[in-house]
Protein backbone atom coordinates (compact mmCIF):
# COMPACT_ATOMS: atom_id res chain seq x y z
CA UNK A 1 0.00 0.00 0.00
CA UNK A 2 2.95 2.35 0.66
CA UNK A 3 4.55 1.76 -2.82
CA UNK A 4 0.88 2.48 -4.22
CA UNK A 5 0.35 5.35 -2.31
CA UNK A 6 3.98 6.81 -3.72
CA UNK A 7 3.56 5.85 -6.84
CA UNK A 8 0.04 7.94 -6.85
CA UNK A 9 1.89 10.70 -5.62
CA UNK A 10 4.32 11.30 -8.20
CA UNK A 11 1.45 10.64 -11.23
CA UNK A 12 -0.69 13.18 -9.61
CA UNK A 13 1.28 16.11 -11.22
CA UNK A 14 1.81 14.13 -14.50
CA UNK A 15 -1.92 13.95 -14.62
CA UNK A 16 -2.75 17.61 -13.83
CA UNK A 17 -0.58 18.45 -16.61
CA UNK A 18 -2.07 16.17 -19.01
CA UNK A 19 -5.40 17.51 -18.29
CA UNK A 20 -4.47 20.77 -19.10
CA UNK A 21 -2.88 19.78 -22.38
CA UNK A 22 -5.81 17.56 -23.13
CA UNK A 23 -8.28 20.62 -22.83
CA UNK A 24 -7.51 22.38 -25.70
CA UNK A 25 -6.66 19.92 -28.07
CA UNK A 26 -10.06 19.21 -27.41
CA UNK A 27 -11.35 22.17 -28.12
CA UNK A 28 -9.96 23.02 -31.34
CA UNK A 29 -10.51 19.23 -32.28
CA UNK A 30 -12.17 19.10 -35.76
CA UNK A 31 -12.00 22.88 -36.50
CA UNK A 32 -10.12 24.45 -39.08
CA UNK A 33 -11.33 27.84 -39.18
CA UNK A 34 -9.34 31.00 -39.72
CA UNK A 35 -8.51 32.97 -36.45
CA UNK A 36 -10.92 35.92 -35.85
CA UNK A 37 -8.37 37.98 -34.22
CA UNK A 38 -10.35 39.35 -31.54
CA UNK A 39 -9.62 41.24 -28.50
CA UNK A 40 -12.15 42.19 -26.02
CA UNK A 41 -9.63 45.00 -24.74
CA UNK A 42 -10.16 46.94 -27.56
CA UNK A 43 -13.47 49.36 -26.67
CA UNK A 44 -12.74 51.14 -30.25
CA UNK A 45 -13.88 47.68 -31.66
CA UNK A 46 -16.53 46.57 -29.18
CA UNK A 47 -18.38 50.28 -29.98
CA UNK A 48 -17.74 49.57 -33.85
CA UNK A 49 -18.99 46.50 -33.25
CA UNK A 50 -22.13 47.02 -30.75
CA UNK A 51 -23.39 49.68 -33.30
CA UNK A 52 -22.89 47.09 -36.27
CA UNK A 53 -24.94 44.64 -34.30
CA UNK A 54 -27.35 46.66 -33.57
CA UNK A 55 -27.84 48.07 -36.89
CA UNK A 56 -27.67 45.01 -38.87
CA UNK A 57 -28.83 42.23 -36.59
CA UNK A 58 -30.78 43.25 -33.51
CA UNK A 59 -34.18 43.48 -35.76
CA UNK A 60 -33.93 39.72 -35.46
CA UNK A 61 -31.49 38.56 -33.01
CA UNK A 62 -31.65 39.43 -28.99
CA UNK A 63 -29.00 39.78 -26.39
CA UNK A 64 -31.51 38.86 -23.75
CA UNK A 65 -28.66 38.23 -21.24
CA UNK A 66 -26.90 41.64 -21.91
CA UNK A 67 -28.67 44.95 -20.79
CA UNK A 68 -28.33 48.10 -22.36
CA UNK A 69 -26.71 49.84 -19.01
CA UNK A 70 -24.18 47.62 -18.74
CA UNK A 71 -23.67 47.53 -22.31
CA UNK A 72 -22.50 51.34 -21.91
CA UNK A 73 -20.73 50.67 -18.54
CA UNK A 74 -18.19 48.34 -19.84
CA UNK A 75 -17.93 50.23 -23.76
CA UNK A 76 -17.23 53.68 -22.19
CA UNK A 77 -20.57 54.93 -23.46
CA UNK A 78 -22.93 57.35 -21.82
CA UNK A 79 -26.73 56.80 -21.54
CA UNK A 80 -27.66 59.19 -24.15
CA UNK A 81 -25.12 57.74 -26.64
CA UNK A 82 -26.68 53.76 -26.15
CA UNK A 83 -30.45 55.25 -26.33
CA UNK A 84 -29.37 57.40 -29.52
CA UNK A 85 -27.60 54.90 -31.27
CA UNK A 86 -27.91 51.88 -29.93
CA UNK A 87 -31.01 51.21 -28.65
CA UNK A 88 -33.01 50.76 -31.69
CA UNK A 89 -36.49 49.25 -30.22
CA UNK A 90 -37.43 51.78 -27.77
CA UNK A 91 -36.52 49.63 -24.72
CA UNK A 92 -35.80 51.35 -20.91
CA UNK A 93 -31.90 52.23 -20.49
CA UNK A 94 -31.92 49.01 -17.80
CA UNK A 95 -33.47 46.71 -20.34
CA UNK A 96 -32.13 43.63 -21.84
CA UNK A 97 -31.61 43.69 -25.57
CA UNK A 98 -34.52 42.25 -27.07
CA UNK A 99 -36.22 42.05 -30.84
CA UNK A 100 -39.07 44.21 -31.81
CA UNK A 101 -39.54 41.14 -34.33
CA UNK A 102 -42.89 38.77 -33.08
CA UNK A 103 -42.80 35.53 -33.21
CA UNK A 104 -45.52 35.18 -35.63
CA UNK A 105 -43.99 37.09 -38.18
CA UNK A 106 -40.62 35.29 -37.56
CA UNK A 107 -42.15 32.11 -38.68
CA UNK A 108 -44.11 33.13 -41.40
CA UNK A 109 -40.75 34.71 -42.55
CA UNK A 110 -37.99 32.59 -41.61
CA UNK A 111 -39.78 29.52 -40.14
CA UNK A 112 -39.24 29.90 -36.68
CA UNK A 113 -37.53 32.34 -33.54
CA UNK A 114 -34.21 33.18 -34.80
CA UNK A 115 -32.01 32.49 -31.93
CA UNK A 116 -30.65 34.50 -29.12
CA UNK A 117 -27.09 35.31 -29.74
CA UNK A 118 -26.33 36.03 -25.88
CA UNK A 119 -24.40 32.64 -25.88
CA UNK A 120 -23.07 31.72 -29.63
CA UNK A 121 -19.61 32.82 -29.05
CA UNK A 122 -19.54 30.46 -26.09
CA UNK A 123 -21.37 28.14 -27.76
CA UNK A 124 -19.33 28.20 -31.07
CA UNK A 125 -16.20 29.80 -30.78
CA UNK A 126 -14.86 33.52 -32.16
CA UNK A 127 -13.45 31.83 -34.72
CA UNK A 128 -16.95 29.86 -36.35
CA UNK A 129 -18.62 33.45 -35.90
CA UNK A 130 -15.74 35.10 -37.89
CA UNK A 131 -16.31 32.31 -40.19
CA UNK A 132 -19.73 32.09 -40.62
CA UNK A 133 -20.77 35.75 -41.23
CA UNK A 134 -18.02 35.68 -44.48
CA UNK A 135 -19.54 32.35 -46.09
CA UNK A 136 -23.10 33.66 -47.50
CA UNK A 137 -23.73 32.57 -51.08
CA UNK A 138 -26.27 33.18 -53.42
CA UNK A 139 -28.29 29.96 -54.02
CA UNK A 140 -32.07 30.07 -55.43
CA UNK A 141 -32.65 26.72 -54.47
CA UNK A 142 -33.36 28.06 -51.03
CA UNK A 143 -36.52 29.64 -49.50
CA UNK A 144 -34.48 33.00 -48.71
CA UNK A 145 -32.04 32.69 -52.12
CA UNK A 146 -29.32 32.14 -49.78
CA UNK A 147 -26.99 29.45 -47.98
CA UNK A 148 -23.93 28.92 -46.18
CA UNK A 149 -20.76 26.89 -46.10
CA UNK A 150 -20.15 27.11 -42.52
CA UNK A 151 -23.90 26.40 -41.74
CA UNK A 152 -25.52 24.62 -44.71
CA UNK A 153 -29.19 25.23 -45.43
CA UNK A 154 -29.72 27.98 -42.79
CA UNK A 155 -32.64 30.07 -42.89
CA UNK A 156 -31.11 33.04 -42.64
CA UNK A 157 -29.94 35.62 -45.51
CA UNK A 158 -26.75 37.86 -45.55
CA UNK A 159 -27.40 40.63 -43.46
CA UNK A 160 -24.27 42.30 -44.29
CA UNK A 161 -24.58 41.70 -48.35
CA UNK A 162 -24.30 45.33 -49.00
CA UNK A 163 -21.14 45.55 -47.01
CA UNK A 164 -19.42 42.37 -48.60
CA UNK A 165 -20.92 42.27 -51.54
CA UNK A 166 -22.47 38.82 -53.53
CA UNK A 167 -20.88 35.73 -53.89
CA UNK A 168 -21.69 32.84 -55.69
CA UNK A 169 -20.21 29.19 -55.27
CA UNK A 170 -17.93 26.95 -57.42
CA UNK A 171 -19.42 23.42 -57.05
CA UNK A 172 -17.05 20.06 -57.52
CA UNK A 173 -18.17 17.14 -58.71
CA UNK A 174 -21.27 15.00 -57.82
CA UNK A 175 -20.76 12.94 -55.03
CA UNK A 176 -22.30 9.16 -54.94
CA UNK A 177 -25.81 10.95 -53.82
CA UNK A 178 -25.71 13.56 -56.22
CA UNK A 179 -24.83 16.23 -54.69
CA UNK A 180 -22.00 19.12 -55.37
CA UNK A 181 -19.89 20.37 -52.78
CA UNK A 182 -18.89 23.80 -52.71
CA UNK A 183 -15.24 24.10 -53.32
CA UNK A 184 -14.73 27.83 -53.13
CA UNK A 185 -16.90 31.12 -53.02
CA UNK A 186 -16.26 34.07 -55.62
CA UNK A 187 -17.07 37.36 -55.07
CA UNK A 188 -19.15 38.32 -58.19
CA UNK A 189 -20.47 42.01 -57.46
CA UNK A 190 -18.60 43.97 -54.89
CA UNK A 191 -20.08 45.61 -51.99
CA UNK A 192 -19.77 48.89 -50.47
CA UNK A 193 -16.25 47.75 -48.35
CA UNK A 194 -13.08 46.31 -49.85
CA UNK A 195 -12.19 42.75 -48.27
CA UNK A 196 -9.70 44.23 -45.76
CA UNK A 197 -12.73 47.12 -44.50
CA UNK A 198 -15.29 43.67 -44.27
CA UNK A 199 -12.88 41.81 -42.75
CA UNK A 200 -12.27 44.62 -39.93
CA UNK A 201 -16.41 44.61 -39.53
CA UNK A 202 -16.53 40.97 -39.23
CA UNK A 203 -14.02 41.08 -36.42
CA UNK A 204 -15.69 43.88 -34.41
CA UNK A 205 -19.39 41.97 -34.64
CA UNK A 206 -17.54 39.20 -33.61
CA UNK A 207 -15.24 40.86 -30.75
CA UNK A 208 -18.72 42.63 -29.23
CA UNK A 209 -20.29 38.84 -29.68
CA UNK A 210 -17.74 37.41 -27.48
CA UNK A 211 -18.31 40.34 -25.16
CA UNK A 212 -21.83 40.10 -24.68
CA UNK A 213 -20.78 36.20 -24.01
CA UNK A 214 -19.22 36.62 -20.64
CA UNK A 215 -19.58 41.01 -20.05
CA UNK A 216 -17.60 40.04 -16.12
CA UNK A 217 -14.58 38.97 -18.47
CA UNK A 218 -13.38 42.45 -18.82
CA UNK A 219 -13.64 42.65 -15.32
CA UNK A 220 -12.03 39.13 -14.16
CA UNK A 221 -8.77 40.20 -16.75
CA UNK A 222 -8.41 43.15 -14.21
CA UNK A 223 -8.88 41.28 -11.27
CA UNK A 224 -6.83 38.52 -11.93
CA UNK A 225 -3.51 40.55 -12.21
CA UNK A 226 -4.58 41.63 -8.48
CA UNK A 227 -5.14 38.39 -7.18
CA UNK A 228 -2.06 37.03 -8.82
CA UNK A 229 0.22 40.22 -6.92
CA UNK A 230 -1.80 39.38 -3.59
CA UNK A 231 -0.80 35.18 -3.82
CA UNK A 232 2.53 36.48 -4.29
CA UNK A 233 2.99 38.97 -1.99
CA UNK A 234 1.35 36.59 0.76
CA UNK A 235 3.99 34.22 -0.53
CA UNK A 236 6.54 36.29 0.64
CA UNK A 237 5.05 36.80 4.00
CA UNK A 238 4.56 32.63 4.64
CA UNK A 239 8.16 32.56 3.68
CA UNK A 240 8.92 35.03 6.22
CA UNK A 241 6.95 33.07 8.66
CA UNK A 242 8.41 29.86 7.73
CA UNK A 243 12.07 31.51 8.32
CA UNK A 244 11.50 32.60 11.92
CA UNK A 245 9.60 29.56 12.91
CA UNK A 246 12.26 27.51 11.74
CA UNK A 247 15.08 29.77 12.77
CA UNK A 248 15.84 28.31 16.01
CA UNK A 249 15.45 24.32 14.82
CA UNK A 250 18.65 22.34 14.09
Amino acid sequence: MTKLRQLSIRLLPALFVGLLLAGPALAEEGENFPRAGTDITDKASLQRGAQLFMNNCSGCHSLKYLRYSRMAEDLGLTEEEVQNNLNLHGGKFGDHVEVSMTEDGAKQFFGKMPPDLSLIARVRGPDWIAAYLKSFYLDESRPVGWNNTVFPNASMPNPLWQMQGLQHAEYGKADAGGDRPVEKLVLATPGAQTPEQFDQTVRDITTFLEYAGEPAALQRQDIGVWAVLFLAFFTFLAWLLKKEYWRDVH
